[in-house]
């Protein structure tokens, strides 16, 4: 028997470890409340939304500022693996960050199979291009810049650290301080043989290119790779392989497993100031900012 990529006898397995929706029994209930709590964000916060950041109309993001001026900013990259979802789902993620001082930049992105997984790569630089050069708009310090991302958006938030700034924006290499990939995704190869390909329509080139785990090098900014415990094996191991590769290349990382939580529940972190997802966010720029 010819096994699929990862040793899986068939595409039943395969997709058994990566479809998150079915790994929950109440799947519209963790939509509601994304939903819920991002409408309750926006209705508490400043904001704006669907701010253009690129040409089309998908390139935009919607903008938590920050209280004073001269704030760190906060990069977020949606989930829903590449085909799937917009940042107005995601603005639950805008009041913890925004409590602990941060300007909030979530991130819209134009979806598969309209636009290929390398476009969406290309969408999300240029995103962290305009925060960068925008950030005092929204009161943020464009030197003190982290992305992090959820699902497919903690495969954007790696390729994004993985970018060559100067080379390909002109602007400083260390524009990221810290990446923060939550439940993420960093070795394309078994997306081609699951339920995905059909709208993600991967080529085995758009694997190599846009899989961060063949692109690790040695980089200034740590590394938090965070995932659920209660998530399948494959979602573990995607989290692991990523951050020992990161390790081995001399780059600052580490684990967080987050006892208890499934693929959604890993985002509530995020919603206040004591929240995990935020804290995690907090002690890594401190890290960063004395020098330690």
């Amino acid at each position: 028997m010819k096994l699929l990529y990862g040793g899986f006898a068939t595409q039943e397995e395969l997709d058994r470890e990566y479809d998150a929706e079915r790994s929950v029994p109440d799947f519209g209930a963790y939509v509601k409340h994304f939903l819920d709590s991002s409408a309750a964000a926006r209705a508490s916060l400043p904001h704006q939304t669907d701010v253009p950041y690129g040409p089309t109309k998908a390139e935009s993001a919607n903008i938590f500022p920050a209280t004073a001026p001269g704030s760190p900013v906060l990069v977020f990259l949606h989930g829903g693996y590449w085909k799937a979802l917009t940042a107005h789902v995601f603005d639950m993620v805008a009041p913890g960050p925004v409590a602990a001082g941060y300007a909030v930049v979530n991130v819209t992105y134009a979806l598969c199979p309209a636009v290929t997984i390398t476009e969406i790569v290309r969408q999300v630089r240029a995103a962290v291009a305009w925060t960068y050069r925008h950030a005092a708009s929204f009161n943020g310090d464009p030197g003190r810049i982290y992305v992090a991302g959820h699902s497919a958006g903690g495969h954007l938030t790696a390729m994004a650290m993985l970018t060559e700034w100067d080379e390909e924006y002109g602007l400083p290499d260390t524009l990221i301080k810290g990446g923060l990939p939550v439940s993420g995704l960093f070795d394309l190869r078994p997306f081609p043989a699951s339920f995905l390909q059909p709208k993600l329509r991967l080529s085995a080139e758009e694997v190599e290119r846009n899989s961060p785990l063949f692109h690790v090098r040695a980089a200034p900014m740590p590394l938090v790779a965070a995932w659920g415990a209660a998530e399948s094996g494959s979602f573990r191991k995607q989290s692991l392989d990523f951050l020992s590769a990161w390790q081995a290349a001399g780059n600052a990382g580490e684990a967080l497993p987050i006892e208890g939580a499934n693929h959604f529940m890993v985002l509530d972190g995020f919603m206040t100031a004591d929240g995990l997802m935020t804290r995690t966010l907090e002690a890594m720029r401190r890290r960063v900012e004395s020098g330690t």
